[in-house]
């Protein structure tokens, strides 16, 4: 189901209008409007799109010092690089002893850090040290990324 808005009835509204009576038949009219309502809903899709990627470019310097290398124990580890665009990242991450558990991974930058996601599902990454990644072994680890408790990397 369509969901109008006031712009899009409104544009509709003054394409209709627009028409009068210079002898367009109804599917005509309808035609003009159905156009209107498609190009008012495609500029409102781009606004939307062009705010949200300002957004992220806004919080990438704040995630770009996150850039580089990240050690987890036992050989996991993850990687931070720019992507294509501001606030736009790729993600090298090998979370797990499992063979297939590793990947990378399109990631965004967010107020809380960068968002991800894995095969395991929506990740995020966030500041912290080592006592919050809930690991023994990066306990005294001052400059860490968790992405949850027990899953943690750091810089040494």
């Amino acid at each position: 189901m369509r969901q109008w808005t006031i712009g899009t009835v409104a544009v509709a509204s003054a394409a209709l209008s627009a028409c009068g009576s210079g002898g367009m038949s109804n599917e005509q009219q309808a035609a003009l409007v159905q156009n209107a309502v498609a190009n008012a809903e495609a500029i409102a899709e781009n606004v939307t799109e062009e705010a949200r990627n300002e957004r992220l470019a806004a919080r990438a310097p704040l995630r770009d010092a996150w850039i580089g290398t990240w050690t987890g124990v036992e050989g996991l580890m993850l990687t931070i690089e720019k992507g294509a665009s501001p606030g736009r990242y790729r993600i090298t991450n090998k979370w797990s002893l499992d063979a297939d558990a590793t990947g990378t991974f399109n990631g965004y930058a967010t107020e809380e850090g960068i968002g991800f996601r894995r095969p395991d599902g929506r990740k995020r990454l966030h500041a912290g040290d080592g006592q919050a990644t809930g690991l023994k072994w990066l306990a005294d680890k001052k400059d860490c990324l968790i992405v949850a408790p027990g899953e943690g990397y750091c810089r040494d």
